[in-house]
């Protein structure tokens, strides 16, 4: 039994039953078994593949079973989705694959179950890729399901990414998009302002560590392979000028910082910080222009994250816990000591259904359902409407999800808009052209933006800027 594949059994186990996150997860597990780096790159292949393709895998298992997968033990069905995974989507050898998931079975889960494992495997191997897709077509309801199962998508998902797309007019991308969550994205990084070199000088020092300039942000640039604490440390930069951060999450705190001139003495606040990516690159320009930062996290220890990513620009940044809802997230003094208190920009980044990063975080397609997100949209919608009350004469407010679903984007947005008068929006597009390195393909008539991975190569992150009229 090798201690790879054990790892990645972990993983998956801490992921369904202590909800764990695999990013996280994955690292520590690594760290545990002592791994050479090809047997690190071999489990995160394995961990991210299968998650990424449990959808489908499920299908694939019931089909060779006969047997729906809530039949089938919890410990056994992890075992069978790293099996297909291996047998499918990976260069592992037949029978290396099948001995190992064997092994792997009698030593976790129900020894009993190695002769089914066995079978159900070999049965999986006796097909290619391409007919499994061609079995789950023909013995799905409908042409959706084929699709949903095809590509590891629940269903209500597929519908919620087909609709924002036909809200552009680009519905005819879903097949694009739909590949694109389930391919691992390179490591994109930051350049935080203030690191006292440029993004071409950063390439320079790292080409050796596979650093290079790309992607949309100006901020940007992204890791060919490997650690990329190894490669950041590599540069020998202040501690916490080069971090990893998805693109559009750069995107989206530039467009708040950029959609008009910065005055020295201005007064910002990130409303929901955690854990921290979108503050530190407010919190380097902050330094740099003589703006104060508070920082809100509702959760202490995500308050903490925030506070080590800011690490770099403390002296303009003051990090708080309070519910966003509350006056205290603001700062306010009350009546007595001088009412509500007033920011200049402020960003509204939101929990959400982080359906925009499913190809970072595989895992959150199987944990989100429809019934959440009532719960998520009347959130955002308290959190932007106590944001409003708090943003200056012509003060700016960025809106941010990293979801594309139309609940937490538009219809959120339109009812804020419908509800207060005193708020305008700005031409969000316009805004992110302006400070992307090339012109955006943003899509649809909103002024709203909604970034694409199939697209723009970030997150599927949705960014609207408002202004408080004076």
């Amino acid at each position: 039994m090798s201690a790879a594949r054990l790892a990645a059994y972990d993983v998956l186990r801490d992921v369904d039953e202590r909800e764990a996150y695999a990013n996280l997860a994955l690292p520590a597990r690594i760290r545990e078994a002592g791994l050479n780096p090809r047997d690190a790159a071999f489990v995160t292949e394995l961990v991210s593949g299968t998650l990424r393709g449990r959808g489908r895998y499920d299908r694939i298992i019931e089909i060779a079973s006969s047997r729906e997968m809530d039949r089938i033990d919890p410990r056994t069905r992890n075992v069978l989705r790293l099996g297909a995974h291996q047998l499918l989507a990976m260069r592992t050898a037949d029978h290396a694959a099948l001995n190992e998931s064997v092994e792997l079975q009698r030593l976790v889960a129900n020894a009993a179950g190695a002769g089914f494992v066995n079978g159900v495997l070999r049965t999986i191997s006796r097909s290619t890729d391409a007919e499994w897709n061609d079995r789950i077509a023909a013995e799905a309801p409908s042409a959706d399901a084929a699709l949903a199962a095809r590509t590891s998508h629940p269903s209500w998902i597929l519908r919620a990414l087909r609709d924002a797309l036909a809200a552009e007019g680009r519905v005819d991308e879903l097949d694009d998009l739909l590949a694109a969550d389930n391919r691992a994205p390179r490591v994109s990084l930051a350049l935080l302002p203030g690191s006292g070199i440029d993004v071409d000088t950063a390439e320079a020092l790292g080409g050796e560590a596979g650093i290079a300039v790309a992607g949309p942000s100006p901020l940007g640039l992204e890791l060919a392979g490997g650690d990329p604490g190894r490669a950041i440390d590599g540069l020998d930069l202040p501690e916490g000028t080069l971090r990893v951060q998805d693109q559009g999450s750069q995107l989206a705190a530039l467009a708040l910082l950029r959609a008009s001139e910065i005055r020295a003495g201005e007064q910002w606040l990130d409303l929901c910080a955690g854990p921290g990516g979108k503050t530190a690159v407010l919190a380097a320009e902050a330094e740099l222009m003589g703006a104060e930062l508070r920082a809100n996290e509702v959760a202490e220890h995500r308050a903490e994250l925030v506070r080590r990513a800011v690490v770099a620009s403390s002296d303009a940044v003051r990090v708080v816990s309070h519910d966003g809802r509350e006056p205290e997230a603001f700062g306010d003094g009350g009546p007595a000591n001088g009412g509500t208190r007033r920011y200049d920009r402020i960003l509204v980044d939101a929990p959400c259904s982080g359906l925009g990063a499913l190809r970072r975080r595989p895992e959150a397609r199987w944990r989100k359902a429809p019934s959440d997100l009532p719960e998520l949209t009347r959130l955002q919608a308290e959190l932007l409407d106590a944001a409003a009350d708090h943003l200056a004469e012509d003060g700016l407010l960025a809106y941010v999800t990293c979801s594309p679903h139309l609940a937490e984007t538009r219809v959120v947005l339109d009812r804020l808009l419908t509800k207060r008068s005193d708020l305008e929006e700005l031409d969000t597009k316009a805004v992110l052209n302006r400070v992307a390195r090339e012109p955006l393909d943003l899509a649809g008539d909103a002024l709203s933006a909604q970034l694409w991975p199939h697209r723009n190569g970030t997150d599927a992150m949705f960014v609207a800027l408002l202004r408080r009229r004076a």
